[in-house]
């Protein structure tokens, strides 16, 4: 290994992450590695990592090399493995854009997700193929404090409660998990997703990540979000025929969510690269264990 590993920082709509290519896989990064290097004190900082590696090098992705010639190997701040994370992906195609892989226009990603469709545009927005939302059945309810409320179960390739509440400021600090029940209908935990009205087809909301606690803006959150307003609302596109949009607000600014009537839901919103620099190798070693 080098003395030194190249890292970039970006953020989609204030999610932000550290990125390491690793086009061969050839760094080992443990879940203690990811965690020290996401720490906002003793490392450089983020809710995530991108792991930028061609498919064909990860034994995850090898079966969609054919689709897709990027992997998004996506770890929570904590180090944990994520299915998917959508302010994630923009972030990678933007790197896959700024490192010359990739040009304006149409591509593809392999996240453990699945393929998504990916179209760079020339005012700098970046539109993702997020695949169908799931509702799986069964009530859901989400607590903080003394107050709770009825969630809409939403799987968005990770799992998602979304409640709706008179007032963001109810969701409290949002560093720890808001309690959920029953426990069966996330075994492996849930973003929960607290959203207010803004106006007609636009709402904010506020997000507890699972392994991240309270970040500025969560892609699958907020598709999960416009999901759950849509039924509210009795927009739902597979019922009526005709796409709907919704304006979704987060912390670190304003994503927008259109699902069709086959269930194809695009996500729309900005990717920004803020920094770039260079890890030393032998500290990164130390971390793992």
């Amino acid at each position: 290994m080098s003395t030194r590993i190249a890292f970039l920082k970006g953020h989609g709509t204030e999610n932000d992450f550290v990125i390491v290519p690793d086009p061969e896989n050839a760094i080992d990064l443990s879940p203690s590695a990811v965690a020290a290097l996401c720490d906002r004190r003793a490392g450089i900082g983020g809710d995530g990592l991108l792991h930028v590696v061609r498919s064909a090098a990860h034994p995850e992705a090898e079966k969609m090399a054919a689709e897709a010639e990027w992997f998004m190997d996506y770890r929570n701040g904590d180090g944990s493995v994520v299915e998917m994370c959508g302010n994630g992906v923009r972030v990678f195609a933007r790197y896959l854009q700024r490192a010359g892989y990739v040009a304006e226009g149409d591509f593809t990603v392999a996240t453990r997700g699945g393929v998504k469709s990916v179209h760079l545009s020339k005012d700098g927005d970046v539109t993702v193929g997020m695949g169908s939302a799931l509702l799986p059945e069964g009530e859901v309810t989400v607590s903080v404090g003394e107050r709770s409320w009825p969630a809409l179960n939403v799987n968005m390739g990770n799992p998602h409660a979304v409640a709706f509440v008179d007032d963001l400021a109810h969701a409290g600090s949002l560093y720890d998990a808001a309690p959920f029940s029953p426990a069966s209908a996330y075994p492996a935990g849930v973003n929960v997703e607290f959203v207010v009205d803004r106006g007609p087809r636009h709402v904010a909301m506020r997000v507890h990540e699972r392994g991240a606690g309270e970040t500025r803006s969560c892609g699958t959150g907020a598709c999960a979000v416009a999901v759950a307003t849509a039924r509210r609302d009795g927009t739902d596109p597979a019922v009526t025929g005709t796409p709907v949009t919704y304006t979704v607000d987060v912390l670190g600014g304003r994503l927008v969510i259109t699902e069709h009537p086959d269930g194809a839901i695009e996500m729309t919103g900005p990717a920004v690269i803020v920094a770039e620099g260079e890890i030393d190798a032998e500290w990164l070693a130390t971390l793992h264990g």
